[in-house]
């Protein structure tokens, strides 16, 4: 699995395909389409438009949130926020081969989403973050060595974990020293999408 996912950005769905086409020029992998508060039918043709230009790279394409649009454009997954639609349904509606992934904030989120078999884990929000209206309690590097510890002492595998929520290059080293998997990046990435090729060298 894919280390640097980019979370979309924009005002309006110029600004979103736009930043879309920059992240991929500068060789993202891995797109999670988000777009709150769009409306419907521009939120569909955005996913459809992004669908497309990820089929062309070779890239992995997740929507924020919308299971039945996942569906519909048959895009390669959706990550589920906690108050969305449950991770079963989802994987009902999906199928056994697309990718799930879920938000996740406090230790029990973390084992909640392990139980629901998602494929990897969205756990944040790491620092304050403009993008996300409702910020759930700040983990920053002590939350996160604190989750990975009690998932230690529980002897239980540690799950794909990606840190999201602020998270700027300078930030990888550490995240990664503490046990976490990946990162999920939308304002470094949206601002200076050259900067994709140093985040991938250091997740590797």
């Amino acid at each position: 699995m894919e280390k640097l996912q980019y979370i979309s950005q924009g005002i309006t769905i110029e600004d979103q395909e736009f930043n879309i086409r920059k992240a991929l020029d500068n060789g993202i992998k891995w797109i999670q389409v988000r777009w709150k508060n769009a409306p419907e039918n521009k939120f569909i043709k955005l996913c459809e438009i992004s669908k497309k230009l990820c089929s062309d790279h070779q890239v992995i394409c997740i929507i924020n949130d919308h299971v039945q649009i996942a569906k519909d454009i048959d895009a390669d997954g959706v990550h589920l926020g906690l108050k969305d639609s449950s991770i079963e349904i989802a994987r009902d509606i999906l199928g056994k081969d697309k990718i799930i992934g879920g938000t996740a904030n406090t230790i029990s989120d973390v084992l909640q989403r392990m139980n629901e078999s998602c494929n990897y884990i969205g756990l944040g929000p790491f620092r304050f973050t403009s993008t996300k209206e409702q910020l759930s309690p700040i983990l920053g590097f002590e939350g996160y060595e604190t989750i990975i510890r009690e998932l230690k002492s529980k002897s239980l595998e540690l799950p794909k974990i990606f840190a999201i929520g602020g998270v700027v290059l300078e930030d990888i080293g550490f995240l990664r020293q503490i046990g976490i998997y990946g990162v999920a990046v939308s304002g470094q990435i949206t601002n200076q999408p050259a900067t994709i090729k140093q985040f991938k060298t250091i997740l590797q």
